[in-house]
C-alpha cells in the first residue's frame, strides 16, 4: 500500500516564513529608528527604551537564523540588516554604532576563546593577555610612545601602516599563544585554568611596570593619541557633496572593519570545525587518552588551538586600541577574560552562532540595559517619584545600588541561571544537541505485583 502523498505547498505557504521574517525586520527597524530620533532623547527612560528597541532589532538576526528559509536568502537578509539597516540607525544615533562595534569585537573574542575552550576543551582564564598584546603592539608604534621608548623620531607610523600591522598583530598574538601553550601541555582541568589565569595577570603586571628602566608602555598612565586607520573614502564623500564629521565617519569605519573581521572569523572557524583539525580538537576534548591512542598529536593540536584562538584576540586588541584612542593596563584585567568566557558559556560552548549570540547578550546587557536602568533611576530621582507599595522616595536611593555597578553580580546570576535551566547554552553545538535529543528517557519503574513474589 502506497504512503499518502503530501499535498504540494501553495505559493502563499512557501512565502509565509519569508513574509513573517521580513515584517519582523521592517517593524523592528522602524521602531528603533523612531526611538533613535532626537525628539525623544529628553523623555524619562529613553536609554532603556532604545535598548529594548535595539535588542528587538538584533533579535531579527536570531529569528532569521531559525527561520525555515534557504541559506542564500538568509545570508542576503542578514547582509541587508547588518550592511544597510544598522548603519542607517547608527547615523541617526552614533551610540548604536558604539554598541554594535563593541558587540562585534567581543563576538570575535568569543569565537577565538570558543576554539580553545569549546573545540579543544582547554580552559583558558588568561585570554585577555592576547588582547593586550595586539593593543599594545599598535599603541607603541602608532603613537609618540615609540619615540620615547626607542629614542627616535620616526613614530607614530603613518595611518596607512595600520593594515600591515593588523596582520603582524595576528602573528605576534599567535606566537604568544604558542609560548603560553608550551608550559601547560601536560596540565588539565583546574591546574590548566590556574596557570592560564596567572599568565593573563603576568602580562597585565608587566605592561603596568614597563615604564622603567625603558619606558615602553608608559606604565599605569597608559598610551594615548594612538593613530587611527586612514579615512581613504572621505574625499569621495566630499566630492559627492556629503559632508560628514570625522567622528561619525570613524564610527562607520570601525563598524564595517569589525564586521568584516567577524565575518572572516566565522568562515575560518567554520572551516576549522569541519576539518580534520577540528575533529582532532573534539577528540582531545572528549577523551585525551583515547585521542592519543588513536594517533592524534596532542602537542601540535593543543598549540594550534592556543595559536588560533589568540590570533583573533590580537587582531581585535589592535582595533580596540585604535578605536579607543587610549589604552592602559586596567583595560585588560582578569574580569575581561571572565566576561568573554561567560559569553561562550551563555551562547553554547563549541557553537559558532552561540558564541556570537552570547557576546551580543552580555555586551548589550552591560552597555545598554544596566546603564539604561541607572540613567532611568537618575532621572526619576529628580521627579520626586517613589517606589510603589513602600512609598520609598527614589531621591534617597543610594548611588551605591545603581544597577550599572553590579555588572559582575548580574553576570554571575546569569551564569547560574543558564547552568540550571539551559546548561548547553542558548544555541548549543549541533553535536551536543543531537546527543541530548538521542539520550533515552529514564526507564519507568515497574509496579510491584499484588503477590509480591515470582510466578512459578
Amino acid at each position: 500500500m502506497e504512503a499518502p502523498k503530501t499535498p504540494p505547498k501553495s505559493a502563499v505557504q512557501s512565502l509565509r516564513p519569508f513574509i513573517t521574517v521580513s515584517l519582523y525586520i521592517v517593524v523592528s527597524t522602524l521602531v528603533t529608528l523612531w526611538l533613535s530620533g532626537p525628539s525623544l532623547r529628553q523623555i524619562i527612560g529613553y536609554s532603556l527604551l532604545l535598548a529594548i528597541g535595539f535588542v528587538a532589532f538584533l533579535g531579527s538576526l536570531l529569528v532569521l537564523y531559525y527561520a525555515p528559509l534557504e541559506g542564500r536568502l538568509k545570508l542576503a537578509l542578514g547582509l541587508i540588516i547588518l550592511v544597510i539597516l544598522l548603519p542607517v540607525m547608527g547615523v541617526q544615533n552614533t551610540f548604536l554604532f558604539e554598541v554594535a562595534t563593541q558587540v562585534g569585537i567581543f563576538a570575535a573574542l568569543a569565537l577565538g576563546l570558543n576554539i580553545v575552550v569549546g573545540f579543544a576543551g582547554l580552559l583558558d582564564l588568561g585570554y585577555v593577555a592576547f588582547y593586550a598584546v595586539g593593543a599594545y603592539l599598535w599603541a607603541i608604534v602608532g603613537s609618540n610612545q615609540g619615540n620615547i621608548a626607542f629614542g627616535t623620531d620616526i613614530f607614530p607610523l603613518a595611518p596607512v601602516w595600520f593594515f600591515p600591522f593588523l596582520a603582524i598583530a595576528v602573528g605576534v598574538a599567535a606566537m604568544t599563544g604558542i609560548l603560553l601553550g608550551l608550559p601547560v601541555l601536560r596540565l588539565r582541568g583546574d591546574y590548566l585554568a590556574i596557570v592560564t589565569l596567572a599568565f593573563g595577570e603576568v602580562i597585565r603586571v608587566v605592561v603596568n611596570n614597563l615604564d622603567k628602566p625603558i619606558n615602553l608602555t608608559n606604565g599605569p598612565q597608559g598610551i594615548r593619541a594612538i593613530q587611527r586607520p586612514p579615512l581613504f573614502f572621505k574625499p569621495a564623500l566630499t566630492a559627492l557633496g556629503l559632508n560628514v564629521d570625522d567622528a561619525t565617519l570613524y564610527s562607520l569605519y570601525f563598524y564595517f572593519l569589525v564586521l568584516l573581521i567577524v565575518g572572516m572569523a566565522v568562515v575560518i572557524t567554520r572551516r576549522l570545525e569541519g576539518s580534520w583539525v577540528g575533529r582532532a580538537w573534539t577528540a582531545i576534548r572528549e577523551d585525551e587518552l583515547a585521542a592519543q591512542a588513536m594517533g592524534i598529536p596532542l602537542v601540535r593540536m593543543k598549540l594550534a588551538a592556543f595559536a588560533a584562538g589568540a590570533s583573533f584576540a590580537g587582531a581585535m586588541g589592535m582595533i580596540f586600541g585604535a578605536k579607543q584612542y587610549f589604552i592602559n593596563p586596567e583595560s585588560f584585567t582578569f574580569m575581561e577574560s571572565i566576561g568573554v568566557l561567560s559569553m561562550v558559556i551563555v551562547g553554547g560552548m563549541g557553537s559558532i552562532p552561540g558564541a556570537i549570540v552570547g557576546a551580543t547578550v552580555v555586551t548589550i546587557l552591560n552597555l545598554q540595559v544596566l546603564k539604561g536602568l541607572s540613567l532611568l533611576l537618575n532621572q526619576l530621582r529628580g521627579t520626586g517619584a517613589v517606589i510603589p507599595l513602600i512609598n520609598y522616595p527614589l531621591a534617597q536611593w543610594p548611588t551605591q545600588l545603581d544597577p550599572a555597578k553590579y555588572e559582575r553580580l548580574v553576570f554571575g546570576v546569569l551564569l547560574v541561571i543558564m547552568s540550571i535551566l539551559r546548561p548547553q547554552g542558548i544555541i548549543p553545538e549541533r553535536r551536543h544537541q543531537l546527543e541530548l535529543a538521542e539520550r533515552p528517557a529514564p526507564a519507568a519503574v515497574a509496579a510491584p505485583t499484588p503477590g509480591g513474589g515470582d510466578d512459578d
